[in-house]
């Protein structure tokens, strides 16, 4: 092979490899060091980070685009301002693009989308996950509806890989515009402080519109997405952080909705005793504890990843490990709002038990829920429809459903939180718990209000048939007599029981009505 390389034949295989470095480094050194002052890593050095050492295999480097007008057939460079390609994580195979800021300011245009279309066609082909590493100008102006419609094949092809793939898009820069929409149709959104932004028209417009002034970060950034727009599930100070969770993240997802998530059996005992738990949790039911405590002590090694920490904090969703086996937690949160359901909470738990559901991570559901909340601003805003959106999202899903009751389990937020009458597979209580249609107090001064207005001391009157109802409809067997819990269960004992269930429903199979697809709350 070496003796054909000669004249003409050296000379083009040294122009090759100059063309490939040339491409590698970007369109020059001044470019890379503008980026890197604005604490922003290049493209390259995002993937570099993501994928395993030296497993990248680039797609279409050498791309250019060809458009004329306003100067740009004066601007060819290679690459066209994304990258895409695949490589591993953890060994296992994963799809990625990169927007090149330095290029067009990572700017979307024909052949920029004709790449990232390609590449997510492969991703659906493979059944492989999907990363994005945003950090583009949104549409290039200078190529018309042409870079719209780039958008348009993007977001079609989110919808179509939706529940199939799993997709992840990490925000690293500005996305504004359309462009945001393709995050949203995404499974997760990771974004980056002060670098990050997100927003559909930019603090200018929303200024001359209305006249309200803002920064880019008070407006989009992800503190505001992570905690009050919910647009994002993660926040991090910088890069490095946001990537090693994105590979964490991956390593509990399956490749495909056709795989089971990787087991990864290490060496905490599946029938490990929980003692602890006893006194983690108050037996008075108006006492706060913090529910992330008991996680801790189920999981393996204490390790899980918390999904939408920041927002609707009054429930929990992680994704995590049981005797080696992924599953998705959801948790109410007593340190927050008692733990009712509120509008958010029923959007971000019923989202993740949808994609747990999707991905055929099982789940487990930890109660401790005093109802839904009252209020004008909860009804006027839709707590029906929110709240039906979780209830459909467990009433639909087939993969093993265990439900666990700590303490309060009260009216319809009981039947919600996968109740053995939803669907359950299975559950299981605590002897502290008390499942009822309200609290005894509430109860009581409905059902008894007659015998307390006209008794000599309704106070005490009130205390005699709070006890009453209490010992009648709450005491922590009534549920267990009538079938509606599978046993109660020693707090000490938690942890082996739910990896033994598991364990059982692991082949678990589920037929679905014939149907194209059904229709949720919105």
């Amino acid at each position: 092979m070496s003796d054909l390389l000669t004249g003409g034949a050296v000379d083009r295989l040294a122009e090759f490899r100059e063309l490939r470095e040339r491409v590698r480094r970007g369109p020059s050194e001044q470019a890379t060091e503008a980026q890197h002052a604005k604490g922003k890593l290049t493209a390259r050095e995002r993937i570099d980070l993501l994928l395993d050492e030296g497993s990248f295999h680039e797609v279409e480097p050498l791309r250019r685009h060809r458009a004329t007008g306003f100067g740009l057939e004066d601007k060819r460079p290679y690459t066209d301002g994304v990258i895409t390609g695949w490589g591993t994580v953890h060994g296992r195979t994963v799809f990625t693009y990169a927007h090149d800021f330095r290029i067009f300011g990572g700017a979307l245009g024909e052949a920029h989308a004709q790449k990232i279309h390609k590449i997510m066609d492969m991703a659906l082909a493979a059944g492989a996950p999907l990363v994005s590493l945003n950090d583009g100008a949104g549409a290039r102006i200078q190529e018309g509806v042409t870079a719209l419609a780039g958008y348009g094949g993007i977001f079609q092809r989110n919808t179509r890989a939706s529940g199939v793939i799993p997709q992840i898009s990490v925000m690293l820069g500005p996305c504004a515009g359309g462009a945001a929409y393709s995050p949203a149709l995404t499974d997760f959104v990771f974004m980056v402080r002060d670098t990050s932004q997100m927003f559909i028209t930019g603090p200018d417009v929303v200024e001359a519109v209305t006249g309200e002034k803002i920064t880019q970060n008070g407006l989009g950034g992800a503190d505001v997405h992570s905690g009050v727009s919910g647009v994002s599930h993660f926040a991090y100070d910088d890069e490095q952080t946001c990537i090693e969770d994105v590979r964490f993240l991956l390593s509990m997802l399956p490749q495909n909705n056709q795989e089971a998530p990787p087991a990864n059996p290490g060496g905490d005992p599946a029938d490990r005793r929980t003692d602890v738990l006893g006194e983690l949790v108050p037996a008075d039911g108006n006492r706060p504890y913090d529910m992330r405590r008991v996680i801790e002590e189920i999981v393996d090694d204490g390790e899980y990843l918390e999904i939408h920490e920041l927002w609707a904090t009054n429930v929990l969703c992680a994704l995590t490990r049981i005797d080696g086996h992924v599953v998705g937690i959801v948790a109410n949160q007593p340190q927050s709002l008692a733990g009712v359901l509120d509008i958010d909470a029923s959007d971000k738990a019923g989202r993740f038990v949808q994609l747990c559901d999707a991905f055929n991570i099982p789940l487990v559901t930890l109660l401790d829920v005093p109802g839904f909340l009252p209020g004008v601003d909860q009804e006027h805003g839709g707590i029906i429809r929110h709240g039906a959106k979780l209830l459909y999202a467990y009433c639909a899903a087939t993969v093993p459903r265990v439900q666990l009751i700590l303490r309060k389990a009260y009216g319809g937020a009981y039947i919600v939180m996968d109740s053995r009458s939803i669907g359950a597979d299975l559950s299981f209580a605590w002897p502290t718990n008390e499942i009822a249609v309200m609290g005894a107090e509430g109860a009581a001064n409905v059902i008894f209000r007659r015998d307390i207005a006209s008794a000599d001391d309704p106070a005490a009157m009130r205390e005699q048939r709070i006890k009453e109802y209490r010992s009648e409809l709450m005491h922590p067997y009534y549920a267990a007599e009538r079938g509606l819990v599978d046993d109660v269960i020693d707090p000490a004992e938690t942890r082996a029981v739910l990896a033994a269930s598991l364990a059982m429903l692991r082949a678990k199979h589920a037929d679905l009505p014939n149907r194209k697809h059904g229709n949720p709350p919105m």
